[in-house]
């Protein structure tokens, strides 16, 4: 009796010291669940799983990294990149919160590397009443009425001027950079292309490289390199600013971004350093992103030809109603539907902006996790855009289903919430007036094969090289618009 009392007593005392750890561990886990990020792996200390990140990044299919860990940990996880544990949204309904919840609940917060780069007074940075105003700034030189009534003449002269002097091999990426970057500069500064502009390009392209680099330079020589092209970068705007400045003094006046900053700086005015960073930043949202856009679109449509032949009918018949050289106008961009299908395609493909980076103001609850306080957020545009549940097969180019549907809410290729690329509309403008373009006065075929890459930035490993041919109905470019740009002086 005694043996097995004694017996039922051990039995008893383990069950229930066994209950109280599995009772204790679920408890644990719930609270941590409530109070806690959301689970996943932080890698090695410091690096955490960075390299793991650059190294998906860098093929042509990068989509394992968080696809791997969305089956694992489902469409809110967390790792640790870039020198910092991150929580990863892939979940169209989060990401719509974190970017709504702006200024609220979160605010804006990049990787050290992208700060140090653009700048502490860059729109990317700035916060509250500064922010919204300067956004407000921003979105006064990009809108539908400044873009119809000023700017498309310059974007359609400037498209021209370039792709006149095409023949024989073009490497598309350098080309569309060069475009995008003489617009840019254009609008920002009123400098038409030139040596300087040309040379500063050269320059700047040294700092997109270091975007997403460990923020130290004894780390990276990339990033190094990066740091000391910025301050050059900075140097010649500090330039232009400052002799804007005295021009402005004489009352010499421009319609331009950097005539606006000198007005709207209030009764102190933005310092140099200040006016500066702000068109840096400007530079990095219309330079890049835009002429990657152009380049992805010729190689997605070249590799489906039914959509080319469609988008050149389009085309073609624009041209045609002109039956002169004159530039494109309002009315030619409204009435080309099946090239804003092209255009809304290759963005949710090729996402040049993969995602954003927020930072938790207080206390956030996601998914039934807290997130803590001073936690960073990122927001995946690309999981979402590429996720099979929402698209239907949401890893092929097809232009055809944004006839069908126009309003994707899962389709946020310029973000959203109060920090909205203010340059979305201005953007389309270029990429349509360049397809017009291209596929009116050109045929070309690949010069050899290419593949994407997307890291540190979404671009073709060879820039994408293709053999022109100009066609034999092409409009002959305008003599009067190649005298008008060459003629312009620098400042």
């Amino acid at each position: 009796m005694d043996y097995y009392f004694l017996l039922s007593l051990l039995f008893t005392l383990s069950l229930s010291t066994l209950t109280f750890f599995l009772l204790r561990r679920a408890t644990t886990t719930a609270t941590r669940r409530k109070t806690h990020h959301p689970p996943g792996t932080v890698g090695l200390p410091f690096i955490g799983e960075t390299l793991q990140l650059i190294s998906a990044y860098k093929t042509e299919n990068p989509e394992p990294f968080i696809d791997s860990r969305v089956k694992k940990y489902g469409t809110v996880f967390t790792t640790h990149v870039f020198g910092e544990r991150t929580v990863f949204s892939a979940d169209p309904e989060t990401n719509r919160f974190i970017l709504q919840n702006e200024g609220r609940l979160f605010e804006s917060s990049y990787p050290g590397s992208i700060a140090n780069l653009v700048g502490k007074h860059s729109l990317l940075f700035m916060r509250g009443c500064l922010h919204r105003r300067m956004h407000s700034l921003t979105m006064s030189f990009a809108n539908s009425t400044i873009i119809k009534d000023h700017l498309l003449v310059d974007i359609d002269r400037l498209v021209r001027l370039n792709l006149d002097s095409w023949t024989g091999r073009v490497l598309l990426m350098e080309e569309a950079k060069k475009i995008t970057f003489e617009l840019t500069i254009k609008q920002l500064l009123s400098i038409e292309p030139c040596e300087w502009t040309e040379n500063l390009r050269k320059i700047y392209m040294r700092v997109i490289e270091g975007f997403f680099c460990i923020p130290i330079p004894m780390f990276s020589i990339t990033y190094r390199r990066a740091i000391k092209a910025r301050e050059r970068v900075a140097k010649e705007f500090s330039l232009v600013v400052r002799e804007r400045r005295r021009e402005s003094e004489r009352g010499t006046k421009k319609n331009d971004m950097l005539a606006a900053l000198f007005e709207s700086g209030g009764d102190g005015g933005f310092t140099d350093e200040e006016i500066v960073d702000f068109l840096v930043s400007l530079l990095v949202a219309g330079y890049d992103t835009t002429s990657t856009t152009m380049t992805l679109a010729v190689k997605f449509l070249t590799d489906t030809p039914l959509a080319l032949a469609q988008l050149k009918k389009e085309q073609d018949e624009i041209r045609v109603r002109k039956t002169d050289s004159r530039p494109l106008e309002w009315e030619d961009y409204k009435s080309m539907p099946f090239t804003q299908c092209v255009i809304n395609e290759t963005l949710r493909v090729s996402n040049i902006i993969s995602g954003v980076f927020r930072k938790t103001m207080t206390d956030v609850d996601i998914k039934g996790y807290r997130i803590p306080k001073g936690s960073k957020v990122f927001t995946s545009l690309r999981a979402v855009h590429l996720g099979q549940e929402n698209f239907n097969d949401a890893r092929v180019f097809d232009p055809w289903r944004w006839q069908k549907s126009s309003n994707s809410t899962n389709f946020m290729p310029f973000g959203g919430g109060p920090r909205r690329c203010p340059g979305n509309e201005l953007a389309r403008v270029a990429l349509s007036v360049f397809l017009h373009h291209l596929v009116t006065r050109f045929s070309w075929e690949p010069a050899e094969d290419d593949k994407l890459v997307f890291f540190p930035t979404t671009r073709t490993q060879k820039r994408y090289p293709i053999i022109v041919k100009r066609r034999s109905n092409a409009v002959e470019p305008c003599k009067e618009f190649e005298k008008e740009s060459l003629s312009g002086a620098r400042f």
